[in-house]
């Protein structure tokens, strides 16, 4: 390899959130302006057909563990499908394991409790955001983007400034503390992902595009904010003498969502259909640069090797000289020759998308993409070449029925082989009553059920109700716990039959809710409980033995029932 083992580089990914395949200057967008990625981009080697899966969560799980979804179980982004299994190994795991000082910065989205959080996946600081997005519902109450709440290794803590900008100047931080060792910085934003705010300053090029050519002038500024930091932070590097044995790569975890329209009437998606969510190639083909002048990967250079998020453990390990111990669970494949050598290397390989927004398994073949060489196979009944139409418009199975069966045939192996793993077959669970975590928070965001997802704090401002109400839960230790229904969370507390004091940020309207009873299901045990006037919480004392069960709550109002918004549970003996 190209460095001495006894000098291995740095490694800093940088994830940005929904940012799509033609959200860049340099992708050939007509209207922004993202000078400093684009001048990375010049100077690195830049995968041109690279994939990922087109949600949040299963991309990042699958960037963590190198499984795909399907495989490590994180195959959602809510309804218990978007956490980590307590038995899942991380790529920061891994680092950790080679001597490397590990850091997460952003948005984790695969877990906000013991034994998912980034602290339990072998991270040595963490500064993040809880749920899927700053200001979601599992998020701290108040947070809008600026001077927001964050959390440092688990525990609450007041920043200032904007989201990106805080997360660029910790990890800034954190690498000025440890530069002395090799260093494995994540970097996973949450812009541009919506909602979509950003200084005034960043959007204000842009308005004179918006209901025009672009749906956004913000979208636009969020991802010019995300430039501007990068240029910093790239500076900072270099100024630290850091650049030359740093592998640095920039990439983004799904399609974009607002910076193009199905309908192609607004936005620039590089010529592909599909936008994030889709099985089209705009919903995972995203940019993907990497560089690192002392391994001689630079020289601003294309290549078209297949390759997929998957891949990144086996890559670094390859590049990093890591130990990665045989007993690892992958399904990536090393690309590290096709970025070293000046020729693109030919692949004959088949990438496999499968995610499903349910806490149910994907399905074998309806919602998939299969992927190999120019070959795009989606729901098993549509066959595309990317190479001749990347519009996708012309469906070719009839053309070639033996390459059809031959994809079906090896998606069924790839099916069969993840439906024997315990983490296909059962739910990552929550524990409670661990030291590692004294109190345990969950919300109806998480919340298992067949309801619709409910995210935002101003739905559960608003009193929206939704039945979605179960928990997989492991009891660390035999005991007495206290188990608390909350119509708000504790950082902005108010009675269940009324509304806080407080509006932080005055970002909300508050409604009342008027539910009689509180109920609680857990390990072959139901209590219930009326609602007083003025209460907070509606306390159950239960004793649990030690193992794993389902933990159900409900308020009950009339001849209804809903989820409850937020619960804490806590050993209590």
């Amino acid at each position: 390899m190209q460095k001495n083992k006894k000098n291995p580089p740095n490694v800093i990914l940088i994830l940005a959130d929904d940012l799509g395949i033609g959200d860049l200057g340099c992708q050939g967008n007509p209207w922004l302006t993202t000078p400093e990625i684009d001048a990375f981009y010049m100077e690195a080697v830049r995968m041109t057909d690279f994939h990922v899966s087109p949600l949040c969560t299963p991309t990042r799980a699958a960037l963590m563990t190198g499984q795909y979804p399907i495989n490590n179980g994180a195959w959602a982004t809510f309804k218990g499908r978007d956490a980590l299994s307590e038995d899942a190994i991380t790529i920061a795991d891994i680092f950790k394991a080679n001597g490397y000082k590990t850091g997460l910065f952003g948005k984790w989205h695969l877990g906000d409790n013991y034994p998912s959080r980034p602290t339990d996946r072998g991270f040595d600081r963490a500064v993040q955001h809880l749920g899927g997005g700053v200001g979601e519902l599992s998020d701290y109450w108040g947070n809008s983007y600026f001077d927001d709440v964050y959390y440092v290794n688990n525990q609450s803590k007041q920043f200032e400034g904007y989201c990106t900008d805080v997360w660029f100047e910790e990890a800034t931080r954190f690498i000025g503390q440890n530069k002395e060792e090799p260093f494995f910085v994540y970097l996973p934003l949450n812009a541009p992902h919506d909602p979509l705010i950003v200084a005034e300053k960043y959007a204000e090029p842009y308005t004179q595009f918006e209901g025009k050519e672009i749906s956004s002038a913000n979208l636009y500024g969020m991802i010019a904010n995300i430039d501007e930091n990068f240029g910093k932070f790239h500076q900072y590097l270099e100024e630290q003498n850091l650049l030359e044995n740093t592998i640095l790569i920039f990439m983004s975890d799904n399609g974009t969502r607002y910076g193009y329209s199905r309908d192609g009437k607004f936005g620039y998606n590089k010529g592909y259909r599909g936008i994030k969510g889709d099985k089209e190639e705009g919903g995972h083909r995203v940019p993907f640069f990497i560089r690192w002048p002392d391994g001689k990967i630079v020289g601003g250079r294309d290549v078209n090797t297949i390759a997929a998020h998957v891949d990144l453990i086996p890559t670094l390990a390859a590049l990093c000289h890591l130990n990665v111990p045989e007993s690892t669970p992958l399904d990536g494949l090393d690309f590290s020759s096709s970025i070293l050598s000046k020729a693109s290397l030919a692949s004959n390989r088949t990438i496999f998308l499968h995610n499903r927004q349910d806490w149910r398994p994907p399905y074998d073949e309806d919602g998939t993409c299969i992927i190999n060489n120019q070959w795009r196979l989606i729901n098993g009944t549509a066959l595309y070449n990317i190479d001749k139409d990347p519009k996708q418009e012309i469906n070719l199975t009839e053309k070639y029925p033996e390459l059809v069966n031959q994809l079906l045939q090896e998606n069924e192996i790839f099916i069969s082989d993840a439906k024997y793993s315990t983490s296909y077959r059962e739910l990552p669970v929550t524990i409670v009553g661990d030291n590692a975590q004294l109190e345990t928070k969950l919300t109806i965001q998480h919340a298992i059920g067949e309801d619709v997802g409910i995210w935002k704090c101003e739905q559960v401002a608003a009193g929206i109700k939704n039945t979605n109400n179960t928990h997989a839960l492991r009891i660390h230790k035999e005991g007495d716990y206290l188990i608390s229904l909350r119509r708000w969370p504790k950082e902005c507390s108010g009675p269940i039959l009324g509304i806080p004091k407080e509006n932080p940020k005055s970002l909300f309207e508050y409604k009342e809710i008027k539910p009689t009873k509180a109920r609680i299901s857990i390990a072959n045990q139901i209590h219930e409980k009326p609602i007083l006037e003025g209460v907070e919480e509606v306390f159950f004392k239960v004793h649990l033995q030690k193992g794993k069960t389902f933990l159900v709550n409900d308020f009950i109002e009339k001849q209804a029932s809903y989820g409850v918004y937020y619960t804490y549970i806590q050993k209590v003996d």
